[in-house]
């Protein structure tokens, strides 16, 4: 029997009885009732609060904002998965253009130094966003693995509209998180920032410097 398993044993062996659930009231982060235009509006406005970009697209043409964005950054490299839809669809727009397509699902030891060096930009899927604080959340994989938004200077993601959700506890339980989750998973509410001793914000120090959302819409 494991370390593990004897903890979980010893609980389970309560001389009070078995641990139970509390009861807990949801109410206050919950409820908020936002209309989809409402919804749209508020995730808009605190992403940007916090230098994040959004790019209104369809899905029909939405690779095409996505070449003119690149070029509009100057991006030359751009790091990519391959099996999602997403990157299926941005390879195969982008196939013969300027930019080079950087494979993301390799070991993160075979490509360390070409990630942070080389790579200038990284776009992938979000799963979904937050309305309430204007955040963008993801569940990476080894087709997109998270350093694909973590590492390079510029992070383009590719967001749904109606997959927003008006807070996190409704992308909780909407998605039956408690079912399962992945090892990791991203919250981002705009590019990289930090603040040092005298409290002076910085964007971009340890990660993305710009956030780009491509927002879709059908």
């Amino acid at each position: 029997m494991s370390a593990r398993e004897r903890i979980l044993k010893r609980l389970r062996e309560r001389a009070d009885g078995p641990l139970e659930a509390p009861e807990s009231e949801f109410a206050v982060v919950t409820g908020r009732g936002w209309t989809p235009e409402e919804r749209l509006a508020r995730f808009e406005h605190w992403i940007a609060s916090v230098h994040g970009e959004v790019v209104h697209v369809s899905r029909a043409d939405w690779t095409v904002r996505l070449a003119e964005v690149l070029r509009d950054k100057g991006v030359r490299r751009l790091a990519l998965g391959r099996a999602h839809p997403v990157a299926a669809e941005a390879r195969a727009a982008l196939a013969d253009g300027e930019v080079e397509l950087v494979d993301a699902d390799r070991d993160i030891e075979s490509w360390r130094r070409e990630q942070f060096e080389l790579v200038e930009a990284g776009v992938a899927s979000s799963q979904g966003g937050v309305a309430e604080t204007g955040s963008l959340w993801l569940w990476p994989t080894p087709d997109e693995p998270r350093l694909l938004s973590l590492v390079p200077p510029i992070h383009i993601a590719v967001l749904d509209a109606e997959a927003i959700e008006d807070t996190l506890f409704d992308v909780m339980e909407g998605q039956d998180w408690a079912a399962g989750m992945p090892t990791n998973a991203l919250l981002i509410s705009g590019p990289s920032k930090t603040a040092d001793i005298e409290q002076t914000l910085a964007y971009g120090v340890h990660g993305p410097r710009e956030l780009i959302v491509l927002l879709r819409h059908p």
